[in-house]
């Protein structure tokens, strides 16, 4: 029997184990021009035990950051400040994924530079407010992308990507999850598109997949993973026939041969099983568990064949050390909501030991 704690490898890169770190944003870029500081690496490094570390959602271009202090990979100076965290995982044998993240309209024009607004696949404002230094705003109407601008936005998943790859990362994860720019591509209240990248289904899927087919020409597709959330409301996103959108998004990626396919799961377990029976490649799953963090009982998951890794979030800004947790049963340090964004930096070594 399969286990959370056997070797898996992802597409040829070996990793110690199937618990994987779920990508979690934390709003701690504050070095010039949204850098990681050396904080972030002591932080990674402190979790590289997983057996794969998926990072912060870090944004591919200045117009797809949607939240104060976010990292970007379309700098110098972020590639060389990102170089010392990959570099700091690596001395612990860890592997780390970089998730390219474009908030596409959840953002604000004051976390821009003056002139920019968000932009979307439609002019359509989502229902939701978002974090600014004045505090909570609403989101503001964006800027409906034209053809030549899709091209662009994928150009600069491009561009991040091979940025990441020069920053050290083992490879990187196309964020297509949580009411962000790909997603909103997929949904029906943000994308009201009647061309080729908006109306019926595969109009939908079409930018997601350009972004995942240019992406690993750029890096190969070993190195490229896929995250999605089938039906996730999270910021103003209405989906609708489940089953076929997202059975034809996989059916479209399948032919890439990507490292993985990551889902962060809703209440439909039905659903995520059609989906883990469709994808022939890796699958990692970010198990429903709402309201509780995801816990011990998610290593069943690997063990009945569920998923060949799962995610954990919460539990591992905690828990630095959590696979040795787990599979210890226990004991872990109740996470703190006030160190999950930009909060308590204590919150990166104020933790029990199980020493």
């Amino acid at each position: 029997m399969t286990t959370a704690f056997d070797p898996l490898s992802l597409a040829g890169v070996p990793l110690n184990n199937r618990v994987v770190m779920s990508p979690m944003t934390r709003s701690r870029a504050h070095g010039p021009g949204q850098a990681p500081t050396e904080a972030t690496a002591v932080y990674y490094a402190q979790r590289a035990t997983a057996g794969l570390i998926v990072s912060e959602g870090i944004q591919p271009s200045v117009v797809g950051q949607g939240y104060p202090s976010t990292p970007g990979l379309h700098s110098d100076a972020q590639v060389e400040a990102w170089r010392r965290v990959t570099d700091a995982v690596h001395a612990k044998d860890g592997v780390i994924f970089a998730q390219l993240m474009h908030t596409g309209r959840i953002g604000h024009p004051s976390l821009l530079p003056d002139g920019l607004i968000s932009v979307a696949p439609s002019a359509v404002a989502a229902d939701t407010k978002v974090f600014t230094a004045e505090g909570l705003q609403p989101c503001v109407t964006p800027k409906e992308l034209t053809p030549a601008e899709i091209e662009q936005t994928t150009a600069d998943f491009v561009s991040a990507a091979r940025n990441a790859i020069a920053a050290g990362f083992d490879g990187v994860e196309i964020h297509g999850a949580n009411g962000y720019l790909i997603q909103q591509f997929l949904s029906d209240n943000a994308n009201l598109r009647t061309d080729e990248w908006g109306g019926t289904t595969q109009g939908r899927i079409r930018f997601g997949v350009e972004v995942a087919k240019a992406v690993t020409e750029a890096i190969g597709a070993h190195r490229v993973g896929f995250r999605i959330s089938p039906g996730n409301p999270f910021n103003d996103i209405v989906e609708s026939d489940l089953p076929g959108l997202y059975g034809e998004l996989l059916t479209a990626l399948s032919p890439l041969g990507l490292a993985y396919v990551h889902l962060m799961e809703g209440p439909d377990r039905e659903l995520t099983l059609q989906l883990r029976k469709q994808w022939q490649g890796t699958f990692i799953l970010n198990p429903f568990t709402h309201p509780n963090p995801t816990g011990l009982d998610a290593l069943g998951l690997v063990e009945d064949g569920t998923t060949d890794a799962v995610s954990f979030g919460a539990l591992f800004i905690s828990n630095p050390d959590l696979p040795r947790r787990l599979q210890q049963g226990g004991p872990f340090a109740t996470p703190d909501p006030a160190t999950f964004y930009g909060g308590d930096e204590r919150g990166y070594t104020d933790y029990p030991t199980l020493d």
